[in-house]
Formats: structure tokens, sequence, C-alpha cells
């Protein structure tokens, strides 16, 4: 079975246009630093610890929010991102949240950011729980960003701890969800630089794929997670989707439709199939079903498995690192992985 491509490797190609594009951005900001990538090796650190409360700036700007006007302090720095879109969103622009929740099967923050970063932050709990407001209120956080499919129940008890910017949803509008976050954090210039380099990015790496002759290979995407009794198999809409979208990528039939995930049982793998297929486990792999799957017979007749062009890869970047910083990482692994 093919190694998952190394981060490490991919590291110059991935990332280097966009650590450019935030040094000229963030010039003469102090606490403006470019997002760099690592390997998962770095691990994250759950164990951040935060500097003295600040006196709380009076608002002095408003953004539109999925639920509506929001006063915001302009040029927070003491962010509090509870979800990975919003981790994503916040250190890409160069803040470094003084708060963050993880997924809950997950042991801390997504590992594709240096444990340096990681280190400054503390976990206040699990996405999509009821908000811990004692260990979120003790951050003095000046901004709390999040979306309403994770905490659409829970405006009330955040909104007295910071203002709160909720997107919409997460996932497959992760572009609006960044450039909302880029106005709550008053970096819309950043922004700019960040958004303008990806899509320099993805050219180049469009250009190099084709050149390699894997322009038209399908790519399958298969996700398993633990306590679901079926195979996720991820369509166009949702963030691994749009960044195939972004390279001209084909999917397979079952997966080249609009909506989020083409649900499976094990028995009916055959609809993974595809000249390329990455996957990867969100939780333990026996209790997920991948350890019985990638040994049961359908995987073992897929073409992408007999041909080796089965990837595992880190569910953290692929499905969770879903902003920029990811999507750079992504884009390099894949060409990585298509010989370009």
């Amino acid at each position: 079975m093919p190694q998952q491509p190394t981060r490490r490797a991919a590291l110059a190609a991935g990332l280097g246009a966009l650590g450019s594009a935030l040094l000229a951005g963030c010039a003469g900001g102090a606490a403006r630093t470019p997002a760099h990538g690592t390997s998962a090796a770095d691990g994250p650190s759950a164990t951040g610890s935060s500097a003295p409360p600040s006196p709380t700036p009076t608002p002095s700007a408003t953004v539109t929010a999925a639920t509506g006007p929001v006063a915001v302090v302009r040029g927070p720095t003491r962010v509090v991102a509870l979800d990975t879109a919003e981790l994503d969103s916040a250190m890409t622009l160069g803040i470094t949240p003084v708060g963050a929740a993880k997924a809950p099967a997950d042991g801390g923050l997504p590992g594709y950011w240096p444990a340096s970063r990681l280190a400054g932050i503390t976990v206040v709990g699990d996405i999509a729980a009821t908000p811990d407001t004692v260990r979120i209120a003790a951050l003095a956080p000046q901004l709390i960003l999040s979306n309403q499919t994770r905490d659409g129940a829970h405006p009330d008890a955040l909104r007295p701890l910071a203002p709160t910017v909720l997107t919409r949803t997460t996932g497959y509008p992760w572009k609006d969800g960044f450039r909302l976050h880029a106005a709550a954090l008053d970096r819309q210039e950043q922004a700019d630089a960040v958004v303008a380099a990806y899509e320099r990015h993805a050219d180049q790496a469009t250009r190099a794929i084709a050149a390699a002759g894997s322009g038209g290979r399908r790519i399958s995407i298969v996700r398993f997670v633990e306590g679901s009794p079926t195979v996720r198999l991820y369509a166009r809409q949702n963030f691994v989707g749009t960044v195939l979208a972004d390279l001209g990528l084909p999917r397979p039939d079952p997966q080249n439709v609009d909506q989020f995930t083409v649900e499976v049982p094990a028995d009916q793998l055959a609809r993974a199939d595809g000249d390329y297929l990455f996957y990867a486990t969100y939780g333990d792999p026996d209790r997920a079903g991948t350890t019985a799957a990638l040994a049961g017979p359908v995987w073992q007749s897929l073409a992408a498995v007999r041909a080796h062009h089965a990837f595992p890869v880190d569910d953290q970047l692929w499905f969770q690192g879903i902003g920029y910083t990811g999507a750079n990482f992504l884009i390099a692994e894949l060409q990585r992985a298509l010989g370009a």
C-alpha cells in the first residue's frame, strides 16, 4: 500500500507563495507572523497558556454575519475559534487564537500547524459541544468565531463573553467564510494577498498535473468515521471537493454530484473506486471500520488499490483543514501523489 504523501516534502511547493503573500501583507505588524506548515510529527499541544487579560476596547466596526450585523473590535488579537475553519482563517491571517475547540475524536488541534504555534492556544472544549463559558471567559476574548452548524444553538451563551461572528455553515462555502473571518479580524488586505497566492498556486499545480499526464485522472475521496454505520464518499460540495474543482480534477460518477457526501455500506465500497483514491479515518480505525474494510475483498478489488494508487491521508488536514493554509497543503500533497 502506498504511503501517505509526506507533508514536509510538499512544504516548499505548497506554502511558499502563501508565506510570501503573508509577509507582504503583514509587514510592520508585531502580531502578524506568517503561517508555516509542518509535518504531522510535530503534533498539536493542548496546554497553551494565555496572556493576562487586556482591557476590552470599544467596538468600532460592524460585520454582517449569518445572524445579522455584529459590532466587533477593530484589530482584535484575543480571538477564540470554535471550529477548524475559523482556526485556519485566524492562523493564516497571522493571529494565533488564545483559545480554540478541537474535534471530539481527536487528541488535540490540527497537527498541520507547527507545535510552536499551537502551544500558545488553550483548548476550550470540543467542537459543537455546549461552550465552556467559564474557560472561554477566563481568556478575555475580544472576538469569538464559529458557525451556525456548530454553535447556532449557543449564541446566548457566547455573546455575553465577546462579539460572536458566525458563518452560515462550514466546509463547502469556506472561501466566503474566510472573507467574513477576515472582516471580523480586520485583516482584509492580508486576506487579498492570501487568496491571490492560493489562486496562483492552484493555477501552477493545474498546469503541472496536466504536464505529468494526470489531469484527467478521476479522484475518489473516502472517509471512515468512528460511530458511523456507513462509509462517506465525499462529493463536490465540501472543502476537499472545492480544492479538486479548483485543480480541474474529475471525480468518479458516484461522487460527481452536488451534495456533501454519498453514504454507502462497507459492502458497496466498489462505488469508491477511481483512478486515484485518498482515504482517511476520523477516530479509531477499528471502531470506524477502516481496518476491516481495507482487509476485505471489496477494497482489495478496487482498481486504484490494485494499481497502488490508494493513499492514506491525514484526516485533520484533508477533512478538517478547512481554509487556505489547509488547501495549499492539500494541493501540494495531490501534486506529489499524481507525480506532478
